[in-house]
């Protein structure tokens, strides 16, 4: 008995095998037509990443740095106003052709506010040919400022941090909610004094340049927002917004006259209630309040809140933060500047940031190769930093949209009235135009 079931067990796997040997030549012969399929996607992102980065390599990028006068007279509104004027840098690729055989991409702008050995700078990074108009869109709400160009500072530190002598902490942000939940904005930083019968602005920047003071030498703090104008074309918020309100509001579709229920169900409506579904379903909308009027103050506040963002001017918006010192100076706690500073915009019943756990320089289980994925971590987010990694990097994520409102306050030029560090160098003399009888030849 045992001799035959061995036998019947070696005739199978021979079978088995003389099926995977015939199946082996077939690939080997009629192979060749699946590869195309097969290596399709890989080679076509390949080809477009190629065609991106040729496109992108082929203008020169510049960084701008704005002084900042002694008395800035104007409300935030004029930074809401001055990313509202830059959103025309928006030029979508016309077709498919565009991106195929062009690589054309949305171009980002990125602004930046760096604290170096304690003194805090404001930059902005843009493409060259679009310089006279950042200028000029700048000095229609700030006059009194100056704008210089200047060379990129991150070149100022080793171009393979970390190293033995330097060493980093950042992250990229994220919100905790859907982004068409609204941050809090600047008209939300006020303080009423109903004795002085005034208002003061708390500027939130107050905090982050104050930190910047400490900074010892050989200490830096980066802060990094790049921008990339969109339209409903590439992320339809609009739509997604209303979705949100309609899930809030409770909103139903209305019943199709081709709608029907099951038999059975319909049965056991007619023998417990009398009534056919449909006309329980009729009546009780008849017998209660619109939704509208059961809503708190809260919840409106929410709706308001969603429906004011989403009917401003956009932008797809990434947030890095980078602390970075030499080894004998770095202080570990600086870790909490970054988010301590961006958990200013949070409230609960709308939406906040937080760390991204993927960009976060800090390694978790498994406990294997920890020395080295933790230098991984920190050597692609400074790359990602001084690459001004956008919004439409070949590989997505990390990404989310603020209207021209939330980026007023969190990227603005503060006044000495509420900012009043020492450290912020500001211009002494108010620049002015000529007077207009001075001859000239």
């Amino acid at each position: 008995m045992s001799d035959q079931v061995f036998i019947k067990t070696f005739q199978v796997l021979d079978l088995f095998g003389d099926g995977l040997s015939l199946c082996f030549n077939l690939f080997l012969q009629f192979g060749w037509f699946i590869l195309p399929f097969v290596l399709y996607g890989p080679l076509r992102f390949a080809f477009v990443l190629f065609m991106e980065t040729r496109w992108n390599m082929s203008f020169n990028r510049i960084v701008l740095e704005v002084k900042i006068p002694q008395h800035i007279t104007k409300p935030l509104k004029a930074m809401e106003n001055v990313f509202n004027a830059l959103w025309p840098i928006y030029d979508p690729p016309k077709d498919w052709r565009t991106t195929f055989f062009e690589g054309k991409t949305l171009v980002s702008v990125s602004f930046e506010i760096a604290g170096i050995d304690g003194e805090p700078h404001f930059f902005i990074r843009i493409p060259e040919g679009n310089r006279r108009m950042v200028e000029s869109v700048i000095y229609s709400q700030y006059p009194e400022v100056e704008i210089f160009e200047v060379p990129d500072y991150t070149k100022n530190v080793p171009e393979d941090m970390p190293n033995k002598e330097w060493d980093l902490w950042g992250c990229d942000f994220m919100p905790l909610k859907e982004d068409v939940y609204p941050l809090k904005t600047y008209s939300q930083f006020f303080e009423e004094n109903p004795e002085a019968k005034d208002e003061k602005r708390l500027d939130p920047l107050s905090s982050l340049l104050e930190v910047i003071a400490t900074l010892k030498k050989g200490e830096q703090l980066w802060i990094q927002m790049t921008a990339v104008p969109i339209s409903v074309k590439e992320n339809n918020y609009v739509k997604r917004g209303k979705d949100i309100i309609d899930v809030l509001l409770k909103r139903k579709k209305p019943k199709k006259s081709s709608e029907t229920y099951p038999l059975f169900l319909e049965a056991l409506s007619i023998l417990f209630t009398g009534k056919w579904l449909g006309e329980e379903t009729e009546e009780k909308k008849e017998n209660e309040f619109p939704l509208e009027m059961r809503l708190t103050s809260g919840e409106r506040d929410v709706i308001t809140a969603i429906e004011r963002k989403t009917s401003k001017t956009c932008y797809d918006v990434r947030l890095r933060y980078i602390y970075l010192a030499k080894r004998d100076v770095f202080f570990g706690g600086a870790k909490g500047f970054g988010p301590s500073f961006f958990s200013q915009f949070n409230t609960q019943n709308l939406n906040g940031l937080k760390p991204w756990s993927q960009t976060i320089t800090k390694v978790q289980a498994p406990d294997i190769f920890t020395k080295r994925r933790l230098y991984f971590r920190k050597r692609n987010l400074f790359e990602n930093y001084v690459n001004r990694g956008g919004p439409f990097d070949p590989f997505p994520g990390g990404t989310f949209i603020l209207s021209t409102e939330e980026l007023a306050t969190i990227y603005h030029f503060p006044g000495i009235e509420v900012a009043p560090t020492q450290a912020l160098k500001r211009i002494e003399t108010k620049r002015g135009a000529p007077p207009s009888m001075l001859p000239v030849e």
